[in-house]
């Protein structure tokens, strides 16, 4: 898998953590990211394992997840063409913090942290500017999980789904007829609720004709209708 470092640069340049670095700053990371590429179903890392390489898809999407003592597992969060995960492995060699497993085909580039802090010690303009871009993030992060704790659980599933569709659109989906694909369980993962919960609110959304429920998918006819459902 070939990949020059003029695409390297353009997708660095789409991720929310590299906004603030200039052309010549982009290229500098460029030049020490390594492409990789992984079958579906495949850990890139696990809960637990040491923290050395941050990563940033290019195409394809993986699944962020923590387990439970009793075995049971929870998704936090998916991935697609752009996002960046184990982003702190640039800043320190701690524990991963959840495990990553892919759900289809994933192409990525990979970022050694050793690398990256070379580079911040070397140009320092970088470490501030990734600072303040991470600080953003956590903000942000902040304020999603407050924002939840007051939500039910239709309006968390709704948020769920909009999110979803988003991303579908990101990668090219009209404004109508989205195909999404997830499960219920994935679904009701994401938005901290039970199956059977989640499984009722698709319903009424089946019902209203904003979505059509399919096997492993489903289609949201109607992705505005979805914000009558957010509050």
């Amino acid at each position: 898998m070939a990949t020059s470092t003029e695409d390297t640069v353009a997708l660095l340049a789409r991720v929310p953590t590299f906004e603030a670095l200039g052309p010549e700053e982009l290229s500098r990371v460029a030049e020490v990211a390594v492409p990789r590429r992984y079958e579906p179903g495949r850990v890139i890392f696990r809960e637990g394992d040491a923290s050395d390489t941050c990563y940033v898809l290019k195409n394809g999407h993986v699944r962020v997840i923590r387990e439970h003592a009793d075995g049971r597992t929870i998704t936090l969060a998916n991935f697609g063409p752009g996002d960046i995960f184990g982003e702190l492995a640039m800043f320190e060699d701690e524990r991963r913090s959840a495990t990553i497993e892919t759900l289809d085909d994933v192409e990525a580039i990979a970022i050694l942290g050793s690398d990256m802090r070379r580079l911040m010690r070397e140009h320092p303009d970088i470490a501030v500017k990734l600072v303040v871009s991470l600080g953003r993030r956590l903000r942000a992060a902040n304020e999603r999980i407050a924002s939840q704790s007051f939500q039910t659980v239709q309006s968390r599933v709704a948020n769920v789904v909009t999110q979803l569709v988003k991303e579908a659109q990101d990668e090219g989906a009209g404004e109508r007829d989205v195909l999404v694909s997830a499960t219920q369980a994935d679904i009701a993962k994401l938005a901290g609720s039970s199956r059977e919960s989640a499984s009722r609110f698709l319903a009424v959304l089946e019902r209203a004709g904003v979505i059509e429920q399919g096997r492993g998918k489903l289609t949201v006819h109607d992705p505005s209708a979805l914000e009558r459902y957010v509050y």
